[in-house]
């Protein structure tokens, strides 16, 4: 089995990003793992996925009109990137601000949401949320371009206390009606219609005529405010630093409670929440500083299969490990579909709350869906990565069935199975060609309850 470095690194890849294979964890072994979540930290030491292949090649993928070739796009990014974190930010963020394309039906704005994350899931909050406060699709989504001087709209305003921010009992209604008035004037350029033109994206406008200018009282500081002065004192606040800092937890340590119930519900951490909220606070909201923290603590090392994955988490990691999106394909164009069976649709979330995550992605029809998926991936004895387990475990001819399971479980996580699952396991090793063996054991694997975990 895995020895203990192995395993730790493992964790940390399928976290911070959707998994790596054992090749990779061997080459990773070798450094110290300060060091690896360093280079984590800064995606721009390495280069981006090109995306040039897809153009030459598929150019269905490029559609600008709906969330298929989008979803294909990103999950190809996920599963080949150097920057694993830099796309796991911009999942993370994506549930957190969860915009949708079906109210505006324009996916090139959704596909720059997206890219907002990636470039600014990282850096300072602050910066964050005036980007996504000036980005037109949460604009739109929010009605944000209903908000005139003359008539305030107040979409926006709450969603940025209550689900982006701060939650729910950290501020009152005279708050709300505060930062809808700040954020007035806030709009964009509505684009050039998609056909018969082609793709243009929509761009933010600042409406200083439509803008209240008037004395406004927020979270007990008074001022002339705009957007940006509203979004300097929610970054400051003590609420906003515990409500991203459990959001953060949520998502790359272990399943929480939903968060409609955390005004009222205790984290099942409170001194991690308290650790992740004080760097937050004293950093000002750096979010490169806070997840360092995050990632180098004791409390995210021990929480190994403490989530259970999300069909976007899932799908990503089952092509990672069966290789079969090394290079692009026409499966990418069915990913969306096979997402949304599992719950998740990505850039098209069922409403502003997002999803609900940890137990409640499985029931008994989307962890069929999984399993499906999953043993289509690895069931092919020449698949990439089948075959690479396949060598591995080669030893001049069929391999034991305790070392084609244990090779497997290792292959895949590496895996703690329980009793129960090891002695199914067992009873399904059975004697034949070797690559086929491995093939229908890997097949096994991936239907475990174990596997449905991160």
């Amino acid at each position: 089995m895995a020895d203990e470095r192995t395993a730790l690194l493992a964790h940390l890849m399928r976290r911070a990003g959707v998994g790596a294979t054992q090749d990779e964890l061997a080459t990773l072994a070798g450094r110290p793992y300060e060091e690896v979540v360093e280079d984590l930290l800064y995606p721009d030491r390495f280069p981006e996925v090109s995306d040039d292949v897809l153009f030459r090649y598929y150019p269905q993928m490029t559609s600008p009109d709906t969330t298929t070739a989008s979803a294909g796009r990103w999950v190809y990014r996920m599963v080949n990137t150097q920057r694993p974190l830099e796309e796991k930010m911009a999942l993370f963020w994506h549930h957190v601000f969860a915009t949708a394309w079906f109210k505006g039906e324009h996916m090139l704005s959704m596909a720059d949401q997206i890219q907002t994350f990636r470039e600014h899931g990282l850096g300072k909050m602050r910066d964050l949320l005036v980007a996504l406060s000036r980005d037109p699709a949460m604009i739109y989504w929010l009605d944000n371009c209903e908000n005139h001087a003359d008539n305030p709209n107040e979409n926006y305003g709450r969603e940025l206390l209550e689900l982006f921010s701060m939650g729910i009992g950290t501020y009152d209604e005279t708050d709300v009606k505060m930062a809808g008035r700040a954020f007035t004037g806030w709009t964009f350029e509505q684009p050039i219609p998609l056909y018969p033109h082609g793709g243009y994206p929509a761009r933010f406008v600042y409406r200083p005529e439509d803008h209240d200018e008037s004395e406004k009282t927020f979270l007990g500081e008074t001022g002339p405010f705009n957007g940006e002065d509203v979004i300097d004192i929610i970054v400051r606040q003590e609420a906003t630093a515990r409500f991203i800092s459990r959001h953060l937890y949520n998502f790359f340590v272990a399943d929480e409670p939903q968060v409609a119930a955390w005004s009222v519900q205790e984290p099942n951490d409170p001194d991690a929440i308290d650790q992740l909220a004080s760097v937050f606070l004293e950093t000002e909201g750096d979010l490169r500083k806070v997840m360092r923290t995050l990632l180098n603590a004791e409390f995210f090392k021990q929480a190994r299969f403490a989530k259970v994955k999300s069909p976007a988490e899932f799908v990503a990691g089952v092509l990672k490990f069966a290789g079969t999106l090394e290079d692009p394909t026409p499966l990418m164009g069915a990913l969306q579909g096979a997402m949304g069976a599992m719950g998740q649709k990505l850039m098209d979330p069922p409403s502003v709350e997002g999803w609900h995550t940890g137990k409640e992605w499985i029931d008994g029809g989307t962890l069929m869906e999984r399993v499906n998926f999953a043993v289509q991936q690895v069931g092919d004895p020449a698949s990439p990565g089948t075959q690479a387990v396949a060598a591995r475990l080669a030893n001049g001819g069929s391999a034991p069935a305790e070392t084609l399971v244990d090779g497997c479980l290792e292959a895949a996580g590496p895996l703690e199975a329980s009793d129960e699952t090891r002695e199914a396991l067992l009873a399904g090793a059975e004697a034949g060609d070797h690559s086929e063996r491995v093939a229908r054991m890997l097949t096994l694997v991936v239907a475990t309850p174990e596997y449905q975990f991160a």
